[in-house]
């Protein structure tokens, strides 16, 4: 352990966009031990003097920060400075740069991302409806629906939706059972709805069902693992998908993340040409 790195990620807010940033660079070093110390709604030099006394007392530590206090952002990288730790703030040169370009002084305003504006409330809105509209439930008024994901068991819809939903789309996700599992008026009006299907590789869902059956110490349904059974129905949405001339993503290698990316894509040129 003793070349285990301490990452301690300081920030005056949530720290949700620093736990973010975090998961993207450590992406890029492989074989590296690390053990992450979050603190959030850090915003007085005390707080911080108690922090860096524990970082200090650590072998290999490393100080990633976004504070947007200028003042307190300077204390943190100076004090750590005189400790010897290094020390990296993620947003001061940003917030500098863009203060310049946009020519407008920067609030400095912790937690400004969380402000309970139109946007908020919109966001909001938007999860409760993709919850509400999960698994193909409440197929009356799926046609409020910003996106629809259509595909069959196991293809990451219910995670892409409410990845989505936190974006600010109203999601719908249905399940693909058979030929009656997708609503009348979406068939029949094929084009007129932002409509997504997701699929997959048949063997590597067989082995994603297999879990999850493992998961839940069910022995008796054979059918949802078989793999000629699962190629059918990977074949089958397919279909459905081509004949309906609905644009398709293989989730098979894609992590939420990139999923959700590509549908926004989608649904940023659907909007565009109904709009247009």
């Amino acid at each position: 352990m003793a070349n285990t790195y301490q990452i301690f990620l300081i920030s005056d807010s949530t720290g949700e966009t620093l736990d973010r940033i975090f998961l993207s660079l450590k992406a890029q070093f492989k074989n590296i031990d690390y053990k992450v110390n979050s603190y959030s709604f850090t915003r007085t030099e005390n707080q911080i003097h108690k922090i860096l006394d524990l970082a200090t007392k650590e072998k290999n530590s490393i100080i990633l920060y976004t504070i947007v206090d200028n003042n307190l952002a300077k204390f943190l990288a100076n004090t750590c400075d005189k400790k010897k730790i290094p020390c990296f703030g993620v947003l001061g040169s940003l917030i500098l740069n863009f203060s310049k370009l946009f020519n407008q002084k920067a609030s400095h305003e912790p937690s400004g991302q969380h402000a309970l504006n139109d946007e908020y409330y919109d966001r909001i809105e938007a999860i409760q409806f993709t919850m509400n509209h999960d698994d193909g439930n409440l197929l009356n008024d799926v046609e409020k629906s910003d996106i629809i994901l259509l595909g069959v068991s196991r293809t990451s819809k219910t995670p892409t939706s409410i990845y989505l939903a936190n974006k600010g789309f109203k999601t719908a996700n249905i399940p693909l059972v058979n030929k009656n599992s997708i609503p009348k008026n979406l068939k029949e009006n094929p084009q007129n709805f932002c409509i997504i299907g997701l699929t997959t590789e048949a063997e590597r869902l067989a082995d994603v069902r297999k879990n999850r059956i493992n998961s839940l110490k069910d022995k008796k349904n054979q059918d949802y693992t078989n793999l000629n059974k699962i190629k059918k129905e990977v074949e089958e949405a397919k279909n459905t998908f081509k004949k309906y001339k609905w644009p398709t993503i293989d989730v098979t290698r894609k992590s939420v993340e990139e999923t959700a990316a590509s549908i926004i894509k989608i649904y940023e040129i659907f909007s565009n040409k109904k709009n247009g």
